[in-house]
């Protein structure tokens, strides 16, 4: 990772927070990107010392805006994709609000950036939720999302592959944070993060992926929590 340019969205989440630093640790130039509120996106460069960028992906300034912080550097080397919110509902106003965040925003991005990515031989991280693969009773909405990430992943690595750029896909189980929190109090169930995956799992997993040597590539990593809830 040394000198490479890594650009995080998701960030002002546990996860994304934790591969961020977790990439700047192993020697990365890492931009967090911290959502569409820019006190929120000033207090996560305070707490990390990291540089951040705010915007709401779902408006075209906000992507431009991501694009010219990347041009200004020339290169982009790792892309991760994490950032999107999560309901319960029937409501098709509730899924129009949910397709934008979970994948029209990342996706304009995604397309925004991929010039210098290719340029780079870089590499490009889903972070996906096991719903992405079998969708569950009642989250049929989020699940669709998820499954739509997962295909544009899929087309993505057909598409660009041959060009040097790697495509991950990672689906997570239930991990330790805030909005596992809110679930389980959905869910009228105890939250005890201590038997869920920690966000540093997933930052692990993630740099475990991007080392890999560049003859294999992780299409679709699993991860679950080992205890059951």
């Amino acid at each position: 990772m040394n000198g490479a340019l890594a650009l995080v969205t998701g960030a002002t989440g546990m996860i994304g927070r934790a591969i961020g630093l977790a990439l700047r640790e192993a020697g990365a130039e890492v931009v967090l990107h911290g959502g569409r509120d820019p006190g929120r996106a000033a207090a996560l460069a305070r707490e990390t010392g990291a540089e951040t960028i705010a915007g709401d992906l779902t408006r075209p300034e906000a992507v431009d805006a991501a694009r010219a912080r990347v041009a200004r550097s020339g290169r982009l080397d790792v892309l991760t994709l994490g950032s999107g919110i999560y309901d319960r509902s029937e409501d098709p106003a509730v899924l129009e609000r949910m397709l934008a965040a979970n994948v029209l925003g990342p996706y304009a991005l995604l397309r925004a950036l991929l010039p210098f990515l290719v340029a780079a031989r870089g590499q490009v991280v889903f972070l996906n939720s096991t719903q992405g693969l079998a969708a569950s009773r009642g989250v049929g909405q989020y699940a669709a999302t998820q499954h739509a990430m997962r295909a544009v992943a899929d087309s993505l690595r057909e598409e660009v592959n041959e060009q040097g750029v790697r495509v991950l896909s990672l689906f997570l189980g239930r991990t330790a944070g805030n909005l596992q929190r809110a679930i389980f109090a959905m869910e009228g169930r105890p939250y005890a993060p201590e038997r869920l995956i920690q966000p540093g799992d997933v930052a692990e997993a993630v740099l475990a992926m991007l080392r890999l040597p560049r003859t294999v590539e992780a299409t679709q990593l699993v991860l679950r929590p080992m205890q059951k809830t």
